[in-house]
């Protein structure tokens, strides 16, 4: 009787080489953070790749699927409600948790994260591959992370208060310059750019992945240089990731029944759920830095664990939906086309 030698990892669990990628750079950033002359040059280059990204994503959203998702009003309000009401709702109410489970540092970033904008490219990937509504996905994700760019620093300035740099004038000119201009000039240059970035998507894919990681090296590099891993202890940690577990746990079931309640179709409610239970990296992490200065790697740590584990969440739920749509089991169904987007 032959006898399998190699370890194979079950197919219900989600390893993603990204999510090994991104605790390798915090990894890296530990062992070899970049300092002095090294860490401004760094945080240059994380700048423009942080502008890159945008640009890129303003580049893909055709003005077509833009218009089409429009129609969806309902559906998009009740992702930013999601996005930008429930979300901080909860975070304030986790308040509680201080300074018994949580210090009053990882609050500020658990706060943070709950008012960051949703997530345009993973909300994308996973309500395809659940065979949900791909093109409100797609306006859904872009709507939440333009708003975002106002509201996140607005609300930041309201509830985190003097903990963030606040809402001044310089701090929002910042953050429109590195992710609504860019976001604006893709759209603007997409006639002439858009055939490339389709001939070249999976090329364009790693810089999309790369220029998050920048961005996590640069914040994670200037706290270990300021003794981040000296003020977060492994149960305050622990606690951390617990708090995140229930926080997202609720949020991905509000967002599907909230959604079925309100009469929306089952195509629709994977999209809601999809982009109304998830945050952005890439916009999170340059807007703490602009945010919080100094303290911005304490702020993005939150952002980072609730980003690796809402990958894999959605990535088990994602499969479980589209082996109900192939069994035939959901209510409203519709046929989408399927979108192969980088995490």
């Amino acid at each position: 009787m032959s006898r399998r030698t190699s370890f194979q990892l079950p197919s219900w669990l989600p390893v993603d080489p990204y999510i090994l990628m991104l605790i390798g750079t915090v990894v890296l950033a530990t062992l070899l953070p970049a300092s002095g002359t090294a860490a401004e040059a760094v945080g240059g280059v994380s700048t423009g790749a942080v502008a890159l990204l945008f640009f890129l994503y303003g580049a893909r959203l055709s003005t077509r699927e833009a218009l089409d998702g429009l129609r969806h009003w309902r559906l998009h309000i009740t992702v930013l409600l999601c996005t930008f009401a429930l979300f901080p709702l909860l975070g304030l109410a986790a308040k509680g948790l201080v300074p018994y489970v949580l210090t009053p540092e990882l609050y500020g970033g658990l706060l943070f994260l709950c008012l960051v904008p949703s997530t345009i490219q993973s909300s994308i990937a996973f309500t395809s591959m659940a065979r949900g509504n791909v093109p409100a996905a797609i306006c859904a994700g872009s709507f939440s992370s333009l708003l975002g760019i106002l509201l996140t620093p607005l609300l930041a300035a309201l509830l985190i208060g003097g903990s963030a740099g606040g809402f001044s004038a310089d701090s929002v000119l910042k953050i429109v310059l590195q992710l609504l201009v860019p976001f604006v000039a893709g759209q603007l240059l997409r006639r002439w750019v858009g055939g490339f970035l389709v001939r070249h998507k999976k090329a364009l894919g790693y810089v999309d992945r790369g220029s998050i990681l920048l961005v996590v090296y640069t914040a994670f590099s200037h706290g270990v240089t300021e003794g981040i891993w000296h003020r977060v202890s492994p149960g305050r940690l622990g606690a951390l990731v617990g708090v995140e577990a229930v926080l997202l746990a609720v949020m991905l079931t509000l967002s599907w029944y909230g959604a079925k309640r309100l009469g929306f179709g089952r195509a629709d409610r994977i999209a809601i759920q999809f982009a109304g239970s998830k945050k952005s990296l890439a916009a999170g992490l340059p807007m703490a830095s602009v945010l919080f200065g100094a303290e911005a790697s304490l702020a993005v740590l939150p952002l980072m664990l609730f980003h690796q584990m809402q990958l894999m969440v959605c990535a088990v739920i994602a499969k479980r939906r589209a082996r109900d749509a192939d069994a035939g089991r959901g209510d409203g169904m519709r046929s989408v086309p399927s979108v192969t987007v980088p995490g």
